[in-house]
């Protein structure tokens, strides 16, 4: 009756100790997460710009061309 009790208490502690612990783990894996998703919300805003700046100077090159054209 003895060792139930104590092997009771001992799986009630380590419960106990496992949930603490995911608990904190899963803190960190939150606070990573969202430093990781400002990162990549970052990276995709220059993307966008880069692909804006390639568009302008595909119609920048096409205004200098037709304007050669025309001059010539």
């Amino acid at each position: 009756m003895e060792s139930i009790i104590v092997a009771c208490i001992t799986g009630v502690v380590t419960l106990v100790g496992v949930i603490l612990s995911n608990s904190k783990s899963r803190a960190v894996m939150e606070v990573k997460l969202d430093a990781l998703t400002a990162k990549v919300e970052k990276h995709n805003q220059v993307l966008e710009r880069t692909y804006r700046l390639e568009q302008d100077m595909a119609v920048a090159k096409h205004d200098i061309e037709t304007l050669k054209g025309k001059a010539g």
